[in-house]
């Protein structure tokens, strides 16, 4: 039995930060690790000096609060610095497909315009 874990993603999803490849369902599975967050969508959006960095889109849970540094904290020691998101947005809905799967693309063009470092809703 072996005791590497594997993460599967879409090759388009990933993004090249620093010259490190991040692969987005990586650092959502670690976001979504927070007990607030009820939904996330990660993506890559331009930056200055990397290249690309991670931006993570959060929809909180019924109740639940949480702000940007709270959820950005809890991934230090979860994720290689490299693979923690720059920004977090929060949102109250991501886009979905009729059978419920995330619309990355739809992400993508709502969220990747503004700093790589500032948060917006």
């Amino acid at each position: 039995m072996s005791s590497y874990s594997y993460i599967v993603d879409r090759v388009k999803d990933m993004f090249v930060s620093g010259g490190e490849n991040v692969y987005p369902a990586e650092v959502e599975e670690a976001v979504l690790s927070h007990p607030a967050v009820a939904e996330c969508a990660v993506i890559g959006v331009s930056d200055q000096v990397w290249g690309e960095v991670g931006r993570a889109v959060v929809v909180l849970g019924s109740g639940a609060h949480a702000e940007e540094q709270d959820i950005l904290g809890h991934l230090h020691g979860k994720l290689a610095k490299y693979k923690i998101p720059k920004s977090v947005i929060l949102t109250d809905s991501l886009p979905r497909t009729a059978t419920g799967k995330i619309v990355k693309s739809a992400v993508r063009a709502s969220y990747t315009d503004g700093p790589a470092d500032g948060h917006h809703r």
